[in-house]
């Protein structure tokens, strides 16, 4: 058998051939702010009316953006929170989250109402897909970058922008951060949690609400909407 003298022995390598992962960039890579204005988040609400179940995203836009939910406790939201006889809406906070009970304005009622008329199935949660399976956090980033490429957004939205949206409005209407940790549920306290909301002044003053003589009445406030335009 003719010798091959083309082939030499190596010794082994110490070197690891791993491949390397992509790395993300910066947010600012991607977008110059964290946060839409109140006038950009109403260009998605309209956009997302255009799609096939427009209503229904809409609406999770409007509470995702009022009551600075993140994508997970939106899409986990269930008819047992939401009281519309006492516009009121019981928040359930993740992340170790303080929840709350935020009162609910005559826009997101009326829409409300709507939704659970035409909502076919009998799901106990709010936003279901059209199969009436709860949504899921990734449908739910889809349809707002769906939204933001219809509306002709220049920079990359995403669902985390409507809860960062939320603060930025309540701190452009002079509302304090304490307060707005608390309406957010970042804050941690001592004050009962399902109270907290209710009994901070700024909130009362800021949506228009009159406590009542006791604990065990509601508060009272008009459900037509507060004067700051919410």
């Amino acid at each position: 058998m003719p010798v091959i003298r083309h082939l030499k022995v190596v010794g082994p390598t110490s070197e690891k051939c791993a491949v390397a992962l992509p790395v993300r960039k910066p947010n600012a890579v991607y977008r110059s702010r964290e946060h839409l204005t109140e006038r950009e988040v109403e260009r998605l609400i309209e956009a997302a009316k255009d799609n096939r179940w427009g209503h229904r995203d809409a609406t999770m836009f409007l509470l995702a953006f009022r009551h600075g939910l993140r994508a997970a406790e939106l899409v986990d939201l269930r008819w047992e929170q939401v009281d519309l006889e006492n516009a009121i809406l019981h928040v359930r906070r993740v992340k170790q989250g303080t929840p709350a009970t935020h009162p609910l304005t005559g826009r997101e009622l009326r829409a409300l109402r709507r939704l659970q008329r035409e909502q076919g199935s009998k799901s106990p949660f709010v936003f279901v897909s059209e199969r009436g399976t709860p949504f899921s956090t990734r449908g739910f980033q889809a349809m707002v970058e769906r939204a933001a490429r219809a509306a002709g957004f220049d920079m990359k939205i995403h669902p985390h922008m409507l809860r960062h949206s939320c603060g930025y409005k309540l701190a452009n209407d002079g509302v304090d951060t304490r307060t707005i940790q608390s309406y957010l549920g970042t804050s941690r306290s001592s004050t009962p949690s399902d109270t907290l909301s209710w009994r901070r002044p700024a909130l009362r003053a800021y949506f228009g609400i009159s406590m009542p003589l006791n604990d065990s009445q509601k508060p009272a406030r008009s459900i037509c909407g507060a004067s700051n335009g919410w």
